[in-house]
C-alpha cells in the first residue's frame, strides 16, 4: 500500500483503501450512510469534515444510535444559542450540553424566560436551520479566547476557561458570525436539524452552587422528521398521564414530609398493600428456588466498608459516621458486607455450596437533594438484595439460574421492553476500579462465556462495572420513555478476597469462593415507581391495593354490603365498602378513579339472592353473578397475575 493511502476498516469487517486526507463525509457516504451525524474512529467520535490521516476503524454514527443523537442535540443546542444571542444580544452564555433526551443551555439575561420568548427562540430557530449554514471547527490561543470573551463580556464563559480548560489551543464551533466554545463534534451544517420544539424554562445556579448566579435554563429537542417530534411529544404527553407522583398522590399510595426530611418517603396505608405483595411474592418464590432469607442490622462498623472498599470507593454516598461508644458506626449503604458476615460465620464445606442468602435490605445512601425525583431516587429504601457464593465450576450454572429468575418475574408483571448491558471496567481508569487486572480478565471473560451459552443479545459497557467486578444489568423503557436499570447480576472475585471467605475443598484445603451480587425488583421504592408508571395506576388484580369496593345502593344494604366483604376478606382478599351517603352513580365513577378492578353493587335483589352485580374495571358491567361465581373468577384472576 502507498505511504498516501490510508486502509479503513468498516463495523461489517470489510476494507478500502483511500488517500490520505479523505474528509470523512466521504467514507460515510461510502459504507451507504449517507444519513451519518458524525464518524467513530478507532472509538472517538470525529466530525463529518475532519480528514482521515492514517488506518482506522470507521464506524458512521446516525440519529439512531445514541452517540449520533448526542451530536445532533449537541449542535441544537449552539443553535438555540445563537437564536437568543440574535433576540437578546445582552445574554450571557453559560453551558450547554446535549442530555438523555433533548439539550439545554444555562443563559442569564437578567430575568427568567417567558413562554412568549421561549415561542420567538423557537421560530428563530426554525429560520437559522432553514438558512443551511455550515458549522465549521476552528482553533484559536487559550489567551486570544479569553481576550475574545472578555472583551464580549462573556463572564460565564472566562470563568471557564480560566478554571476549566488548561489547553494551549481552544476548540469554537462557528455558524454564520456565531461561535461557541466547544470540544465537539458537531453537525456540518444547521440544515439537518428539521423538527424543532422548546419545551420549558426554569432556573439553575452556576456550577449548581446555590450561592452563585441564578441562571435561565432552556430545555429543548429536536429530530430529523416532524412526526418524531410528534411521536416524542405524545409520550411525553403520556408520561405525564403515567407520572408516579401524580399518580402516588392522587391513588394515596406514598407521601413525603417536610417535616420528616428529603428523599424519605413514608408508604401510606394503599401503597403499604402493594408493598406487602411485592414482599411476599420476591421471597416466596427465592425461597422456592433454594434462597436463605436474613435480616441484617441497618447500622454497621465504618470498618467492616473500609475491609469492602466501600468506604474508599461510594464514601461520598454515605452517611456521616456516628460516635457510639468506642465505635464509629454508619448507616448501612449497601448489603453485601453483611451477607459476607453471614457466610463467614460457620466454616462451610465444598458440599454446602452454592449458598444462596438474601435479604430485603434497608439501606440509606446520601443523594444530593437536586437528584432526588419521587421513588426513583431516595434516600432510605429497601433492596431485594441477595449473594449467592459458589464454587468456581458452579458460577454458569448459578448466573444462568438469576437470568432464568429475571425472566420469569419479568413475565409475571408484565415487562417486555428490556435489554441487556454487560458492564466492563476501564483499564484507563486507575482511580475507581481495582488493579488486578488478571482477576478483572477471568471475572469479565466468564461472563461473556456465560452470556454466549445462554444466546443472550447484550450491549458492551465499558466503565460500567462496579469497582470490584463486571456485571450483567437489565434496563428497562419507562413510560417517560427514558431507561433505567431495574435488575442487575454482578459477578466478584474480590470481595471474598478481602474479607478472607473459605470453604473447605474435596481435597481437604481451603479455597476462595466466588461471590454473584443480584438484585432482581431492585428497591421497593423504585419498582414502585416503575410499576405505578407501567400500569398508568391500573394495577392487575393480583397487585392492586384495593382488589374489589362494594357498593351499597342505599343505607339498609349496608348490611349485607359488609357481609360481603368479610367473606371475600376471610379467602384474603383486599376488599373495601363504600358506606358513603353518596348515590351509586358516584360511588362507582369513584371507584374507577381509584382504579380498583372490582366493584360490586348490592342492592335488595343481590341480597335476597346472596349475589352480587359486578362492574369490571375492564370489561365493564358483568351482570350478577352469586358470591361464590365471583371469589371463583377474582381468585383466577390473582392466580394468573392476569
Amino acid at each position: 500500500m502507498s505511504l498516501s493511502q490510508v486502509r479503513v476498516t468498516f463495523p461489517d469487517g470489510s476494507h478500502r483503501e483511500y488517500p490520505a486526507g479523505v474528509v470523512l463525509a466521504a467514507v460515510a457516504r461510502d459504507a451507504g450512510r449517507p444519513d451519518a451525524l458524525a464518524v467513530r474512529v478507532n472509538g472517538t467520535v470525529r466530525d463529518l469534515t475532519a480528514r482521515l490521516e492514517q488506518d482506522a476503524q470507521v464506524e458512521p454514527l446516525t440519529f439512531e444510535q445514541p452517540e449520533g443523537r448526542e451530536v445532533y442535540w449537541h449542535s441544537s443546542s449552539h443553535l438555540m444559542a445563537q437564536a437568543v444571542k440574535q433576540l437578546f444580544p445582552e445574554a450571557k452564555l453559560a453551558i450547554g450540553p446535549p442530555i438523555e433526551q433533548g439539550f439545554y443551555y444555562d443563559i442569564d439575561i437578567g430575568r427568567p424566560f417567558t413562554p412568549e420568548d421561549l415561542g420567538r427562540i423557537e421560530a428563530r430557530m426554525r429560520q437559522l436551520a432553514a438558512a443551511d449554514q455550515p458549522i465549521e471547527r476552528v482553533e484559536l490561543p487559550r489567551e486570544e479566547a479569553l481576550r475574545m470573551y472578555e472583551e464580549m463580556g462573556e463572564k460565564y464563559k472566562v470563568e471557564l476557561l480560566r478554571q476549566d480548560i488548561p489547553d494551549l489551543q481552544v476548540s469554537f464551533y462557528r455558524q454564520d458570525g456565531f461561535s461557541d466554545m466547544c470540544r465537539g463534534p458537531h453537525l456540518p451544517r444547521t440544515g439537518l436539524i428539521k423538527a424543532i420544539k422548546l419545551l420549558s424554562t426554569g432556573g439553575a445556579y452556576w456550577r449548581g452552587d446555590e450561592h452563585r448566579e441564578m441562571l435561565s435554563r432552556i430545555y429543548g429537542i429536536t429530530f430529523p422528521r416532524e412526526e418524531q417530534l410528534d411521536d416524542f411529544l405524545h409520550q411525553l404527553e403520556e408520561a405525564k398521564r403515567r407520572d408516579h407522583r401524580r399518580l402516588g398522590r392522587e391513588l394515596r399510595l406514598f407521601a413525603f414530609a417536610e417535616e420528616l426530611g428529603q428523599g424519605l418517603p413514608v408508604w401510606l396505608p394503599r401503597g403499604a398493600a402493594i408493598r406487602r405483595v411485592l414482599e411476599d411474592y420476591i421471597v416466596k418464590l427465592e425461597v422456592s428456588r433454594g434462597y436463605l432469607h436474613v435480616y441484617a442490622p441497618d447500622l454497621a462498623s465504618v470498618e467492616l466498608y473500609k475491609i469492602s472498599g466501600h468506604w474508599h470507593y461510594f464514601r461520598d454516598n454515605m452517611y456521616p459516621p456516628m460516635k457510639v461508644d468506642n465505635e464509629e458506626l454508619v448507616l448501612k449503604p449497601m448489603n453485601c458486607p453483611h451477607h459476607f458476615m453471614i457466610f463467614k460465620h460457620e466454616q462451610r464445606s465444598y458440599r454446602d455450596l452454592p449458598v444462596r442468602i438474601a435479604e430485603l435490605g434497608r439501606m440509606y445512601r446520601y443523594e444530593k437533594s437536586g437528584t432526588l425525583t419521587g421513588l426513583h431516587r431516595v434516600r432510605s429504601m429497601t433492596l431485594n438484595d441477595a449473594h449467592i457464593f459458589c464454587r468456581p465450576d458452579q458460577v454458569k450454572s448459578e448466573f444462568a439460574a438469576v437470568v432464568g429468575l429475571i425472566r420469569d418475574v419479568y413475565r409475571d408483571f408484565s415487562i417486555a421492553d428490556y435489554r441487556l448491558d454487560l458492564s466492563l471496567h476501564d483499564p484507563a481508569d486507575r482511580q475507581y476500579y481495582h488493579h488486578d487486572e488478571e482477576l478483572w480478565m477471568t471475572a469479565e471473560s466468564l461472563l461473556r462465556e456465560v452470556l454466549i451459552e445462554l444466546d443472550l443479545p447484550h450491549t458492551v459497557v465499558l466503565g460500567g462495572a462496579n469497582f470490584y467486578g463486571p456485571k450483567l444489568d437489565v434496563q428497562v423503557r419507562t413510560a417517560a420513555g427514558k431507561e433505567e436499570t431495574l435488575s442487575t447480576v454482578q459477578l466478584d472475585f474480590l470481595l471474598p478476597r478481602r474479607f478472607e471467605l473459605e470453604y473447605i475443598g474435596e481435597d481437604g484445603r481451603a479455597h476462595r469462593p466466588v461471590v454473584i451480587h443480584r438484585a432482581i425488583i431492585s428497591t421497593m421504592e423504585r419498582m414502585m415507581a416503575f410499576l405505578i408508571e407501567h400500569f398508568a395506576g391500573e394495577f392487575p388484580v393480583w397487585l392492586a391495593p384495593e382488589q374489589a369496593r362494594v357498593l351499597p345502593i342505599a343505607d339498609r344494604h349496608l348490611p349485607y354490603a359488609q357481609q360481603v366483604r368479610d367473606e371475600l376478606a376471610a379467602l384474603g382478599l383486599r376488599v373495601e365498602v363504600d358506606d358513603s351517603n353518596e348515590r351509586v352513580s358516584y360511588k362507582v365513577r369513584r371507584g374507577q378513579m381509584d382504579h380498583v378492578p372490582y366493584m360490586l353493587i348490592v342492592g335488595d335483589k343481590e341480597a335476597a339472592a346472596g349475589a352480587v352485580a359486578v362492574r369490571s374495571r375492564s370489561q365493564g358491567d358483568l351482570g350478577p353473578m352469586p358470591v361464590p361465581q365471583f371469589e371463583e373468577r377474582i381468585t383466577q384472576d390473582i392466580a394468573a397475575k392476569s
